[in-house]
């Protein structure tokens, strides 16, 4: 029983003293009507537009096959770094019965038809060298012969094509070996061995094997609404806060507005770009979010006060500041207003550092 007197005992003292610290604060400052001093400080304002986007590659690229099949290796991982002409895929072609048959057919029957060819014209150049032949009719069959082991030669690649995946005769070359064309980082890999290929044509985008950027090439892309756009420029320094890393400042200058708006949910909205400061000590990743705030104006240095103690009464600005005696009414006089950034506006002219405002209580709604 004596401990629970005892504990009842200190948690009554430690809200007595609670209470009285919380009274003290609440009064400090102020006067029997509630009015509270605000001092005129030194301090910095910033107006500035928001733009909310993400950190992405400045270039990305795809990377796809030109031949259909399966993939049959794969020789890099999401993170890997690339250069120009390293291996990614290899594709093992996937023929099926039809397509093995038709190439062999062309290949026979090209073949066929270059045999015939070649033999019409060694013997019509014999003709023509025991003059029952002009030479007009031995070019034809010199065409017709050239044409023929074009077709042949063609269809002999379709076949090596169709079958292993590889052509290297008749000056080209083409293989199942996927390369990249550019230097960077795997950013994302979509397909495992095993997976069918679709080839990029003409006709069809073909399957995405995988995309790659220079990492070391970071931009921000995001969005500012039609309020704003109006009031920035290229070439303004931005600022910017990654949600991934919110002690870190990021900043850079604005490098394109777009020219049309995009509606989102409602909302108009224009793409923006941000050019990355250089050598920045932090480490950013592709797809990280971020709010960038672009600098349309900033003063340091300036007297400020909190924008909502300004009275406007027929375009002119007013302050309230404390009276000459302790009973005495609080007196409006004039100031000149400068840059606001919604919260705090500066005083050009009417008030200086540490000259205090009153700030009168809300008013009860009845």
């Amino acid at each position: 029983m004596a401990k629970v007197l005892r504990l009842l005992v200190i948690v009554v003292v430690v809200a007595g003293a609670a209470g009285a610290i919380y009274a003290w604060v609440g009064s400090r400052g102020g006067d029997e009507n509630g009015n509270v001093l605000v001092d005129a400080e030194i301090g910095s304002i910033t107006e500035k537009a928001l733009a909310v986007g993400q950190i992405e590659p400045r270039e990305r690229f795809q990377i796809k096959s030109k031949i259909s099949g399966i993939v049959k290796r794969c020789f890099v991982e999401v993170g890997d770094e690339v250069s120009a002409g390293d291996a990614l895929f290899e594709i093992a072609p996937d023929p099926t019965p039809q397509e093995l048959l038709n190439v062999d057919h062309r290949v026979r029957s090209s073949e066929a038809s270059f045999q015939k060819a070649r033999a019409d014209f060694e013997r019509g150049r014999e003709l023509h060298e025991e003059g029952l032949m002009a030479k007009g009719e031995l070019d034809a069959l010199r065409e017709l012969y050239e044409l023929a082991r074009i077709a042949s030669q063609q269809a002999h690649d379709n076949q090596d094509l169709t079958r292993s995946g590889r052509v290297t005769g008749g000056g080209t070359e083409v293989e199942a070996i996927i390369r990249t064309t550019e230097s960077g980082t795997v950013l994302s890999r979509s397909v495992n061995v095993g997976d069918p290929v679709v080839p990029l044509t003409s006709y069809q985008p073909g399957t995405e094997l995988a995309s790659v950027a220079d990492m070391g090439d970071l931009i921000f892309k995001g969005t500012v609404d039609e309020i704003d756009v109006g009031k920035i420029t290229v070439g303004m320094p931005c600022r910017m806060k990654v949600g991934a890393l919110p002690d870190e400042i990021i900043t850079g200058h604005l490098s394109r507005i777009a020219p049309q708006a995009q509606k989102n949910e409602g909302a108009t909205l224009f793409d923006v770009e941000i050019e990355l400061d250089p050598d920045q000590q932090v480490t950013l990743r592709a797809g990280y979010s971020a709010n960038a705030d672009i600098v349309i104006r900033e003063k340091q240095d300036i007297v400020l006060i909190p924008e909502r103690l300004v009275l406007f009464e027929d375009d002119e600005t007013f302050v309230e500041v404390p009276g000459e005696g302790p009973e005495a009414e609080p007196q409006k006089i004039a100031v000149e207003l400068g840059l606001s950034d919604g919260l705090n506006v500066e005083i050009l002219s009417g008030l200086g550092k540490g000259d205090q405002v009153v700030q009168r209580p809300p008013r009860e709604i009845s």
